[in-house]
């Protein structure tokens, strides 16, 4: 966060959040008790009815929480449940359409005063909402466990500590999670949705096991106009989807995490024999309008006219529909893997510092490639995801046969089932 106008981007936040989280916490924690000591401490006499949930960053990872959301949407109904993002995160939710748009409440992130100015804005929006109920997304987050207590919410459920060494983040949350490094993240943000109809006091929680899982995700439909704007996009090129198979390259994870990155040459060698392989195959790259320049030079390094950069010219809607046009897509792991996961193309994920044991997107069409190594996953919800490491062999260390061989198979899937 900054206070001359600059982005608050999810770097600053979790560096903000492992430092001058611990003091908000343990504020929060005191005036929590005091005011327990006062008046008393209360419960929601018949549960749950108006849910919050809060998952500020990482569109990917809210796709992940589709199963949690339909839950909560079952238990309470639609209208009663609510989500709390940042802006920038917010157009897959919508995308998604688990939720009517007014019950999300979208943090701005384009300045500290604004971002400061909206936590206000939340506090009041929850209490005119009658939110009785929260469901902290964020793993070990010490930012979202404050918004949480601060939303005035009777029942807060997300993780806690216990007697591990885990990030501190106080005693905000009324029904403690402990957390369960075993379980895909998807199945455990369904179990976080369960444990708020659960006992409190039966510490730690949640001592059930999870009913059946839904893996399936929203279907994404392309409306007419996004459809068309891709496909005269690719005709400046002169690419038909009618006429050309489509492989997406997708190089760049962003700033986020950007361990996760594949070397730029891995993908540049692999365009290459895609398309050497096959010359009725386009390649497309995408990315976000800051990663457009390296896009553009990943494009000049395959050096061919079926290679093109739409890195920052696509609504995320558009992305998707482009998606929906195309035979597989080569990503790092990050949201377009999850975002593809939301419609029939078929996905080659590259995992290195985090494991798709737990961040895997979900779907019969995608599939995940790590090397293995031992020091994986090293980002993780015990180190807010920050890795002392400098050079991330374990993303070097997966060969361009294997990811070539990865989308051959998936072209050979894709044609057997037309």
């Amino acid at each position: 966060m900054s206070h001359e106008g600059k982005t608050v981007n999810a770097r600053m936040i979790r560096w903000l959040d492992a430092y001058a989280g611990v003091a908000a916490c343990a504020l929060l924690s005191l005036a929590g008790r005091i005011s327990d000591f006062v008046r008393g401490r209360g419960a929601a006499a018949d549960g749950p009815r108006r849910i919050l949930f809060i998952k500020l960053i990482e569109q990917g990872a809210t796709v992940l929480a589709a199963d949690a959301i339909r839950r909560a949407v079952d238990r309470v109904g639609r209208g009663n449940v609510f989500f709390c993002v940042f802006a920038e995160n917010r157009p897959i939710l919508d995308l998604m359409d688990v939720l009517p748009d007014e019950n999300v409440f979208s943090f701005r992130n384009d300045g500290l005063w604004a971002f400061l100015l909206d936590i206000w804005r939340f506090m009041r929006s929850m209490r005119a909402q009658k939110i009785d109920t929260v469901i902290d997304l964020e793993f070990f987050s010490r930012g979202s466990a404050a918004l949480a207590w601060l939303s005035g919410a009777r029942l807060r459920v997300g993780l806690h500590r216990f007697t591990s060494e885990n990030p501190y983040r106080g005693h905000l949350m009324t029904h403690r999670v402990q957390y369960n490094p075993y379980l895909h993240t998807s199945e455990f943000y369904s179990l976080l949705t369960e444990c708020a109809w659960l006992d409190p006091g039966d510490i730690p929680l949640p001592k059930i096991a999870l009913s059946p899982f839904r893996q399936s995700l929203p279907r994404f439909k392309p409306d007419p106009v996004s459809l068309e704007r891709i496909t005269a996009l690719l005709a400046e090129y002169g690419i038909c989807p009618k006429e050309h198979r489509i492989v997406i390259l997708n190089p760049n994870a962003g700033d986020l995490i950007p361990l996760r990155k594949w070397p730029m040459d891995r993908f540049e060698a692999v365009g290459r024999r895609i398309l050497a392989d096959d010359p009725g195959t386009a390649i497309v790259v995408t990315g976000t309008a800051g990663e457009s320049a390296a896009a553009e030079a990943l494009c000049k390094a395959i050096a061919s006219p079926r290679a093109v950069n739409l890195a920052g010219r696509t609504s995320l809607r558009e992305l998707l529909a482009l998606y929906t046009f195309s035979t597989v897509i080569v990503t790092n792991d990050s949201g377009p893997g999850h975002f593809a996961a939301l419609t029939d193309i078929a996905g080659v994920i590259l995992f290195g510092p985090e494991t798709p044991l737990r961040y895997g997107p979900l779907g019969p069409n995608m599939r995940a490639l790590s090397a293995g190594l031992a020091c994986s996953p090293c980002v993780n919800p015990f180190n807010h995801r920050f890795s002392p490491c400098v050079r991330p062999r374990c993303m070097e260390a997966i060969a361009v046969d294997e990811v070539f061989n990865a989308v051959q198979d998936a072209c050979r899937l894709k044609d057997k089932g037309r």
